[in-house]
């Protein structure tokens, strides 16, 4: 089972001055996001499994929050409604779960398509936060905020398609852009479908000196209506140090995404 693991490091936001006192965030997350196809009036069911991967009991509260994302790959979080929020819809067991050490719990959410809901894609994310004193009383008061300290939070993207929405994926251009001081093959693509998709498989490269590696394209989400350009990546194998390539690369392959595919034969210079 692969678990989307977030400790103190993920997203971790400590309070000046309790941070001697807060309980280690020792969480993991099954699945690590949720993508479910709906129609309009329909109910969906669905369960996260949280595990506590530390050797004391845990508390931790669930909470939706809106989010965009941006077309330089920046996440924002919204704990007010934003415009056309569909958390409205959402249904969630309770507010906070207590975790026995080494322990698992499944815990539910409930998501109402109004009936008449145009075609498009609801979005939210499901945040999983550690539990402190002063937060949990205003959790339980209802006025919970983003600007409240929480020990660690990992926030799991829950993407429903309705009555078919789908993204539509153009290449624009493939090249050379400089990202953090180096030189790297990218590849620029435009979404004009009416929900989010990512890009998939790998292009097969040989560099200048004859190097042979795979490169993957970021497989972070383009939202509708956006013009994302990703990075390729050397693929790396357990254990491993990244190929140190050299430009021009040449390579060849299939990027796959969910309504089709591209074929590419590049020379990144």
């Amino acid at each position: 089972m692969k678990f989307s693991l977030a400790l103190t490091s993920c997203l971790l936001a400590l309070a000046a001055g309790q941070a001697a006192h807060a309980a280690p965030f020792e969480v993991a997350i099954s699945p690590s996001r949720f993508e479910i196809p709906a129609k309009a009036g329909a109910r969906l069911g669905q369960s996260i499994n949280i595990f506590n991967v530390g050797n004391t009991a845990t508390e931790v509260s669930v909470r939706t929050l809106d989010w965009t994302y941006s077309e330089d790959g920046n996440v924002g979080y919204h704990d007010e409604l934003v415009p056309g929020s569909c958390r409205p819809w959402v249904t969630l067991e309770r507010k906070t779960v207590r975790i026995p050490q080494q322990g698992k719990l499944a815990f539910r959410f409930q998501v109402d398509v109004p009936a008449g809901t145009p075609r498009g894609e609801c979005r939210f994310m499901l945040a999983v936060e550690g539990v402190e004193p002063a937060y949990q009383a205003q959790l339980q008061g209802g006025t919970a905020s983003l600007s409240l300290p929480v020990s660690g939070r990992i926030a799991v993207a829950v993407y429903v398609a309705i009555d078919g929405a789908a993204p539509k994926l153009e290449v624009k251009q493939v090249g050379v852009k400089e990202i953090r001081g180096k030189r790297t093959p990218v590849i620029t693509v435009t979404n004009t479908g009416d929900a989010h998709g990512r890009l998939d498989g790998g292009l097969s490269s040989v560099d200048a000196k004859g190097l042979k590696f795979d490169l993957l394209p970021e497989s972070t989400p383009i939202m509708p209506g956006q013009t994302r350009t990703l990075p390729f990546a050397p693929r790396v194998e357990q254990d491993q140090k990244p190929p140190e390539y050299v430009l021009p690369v040449k390579s060849d392959g299939q990027l796959d995404w969910e309504q089709g595919s591209f074929k590419v034969n590049v020379e990144f210079k």
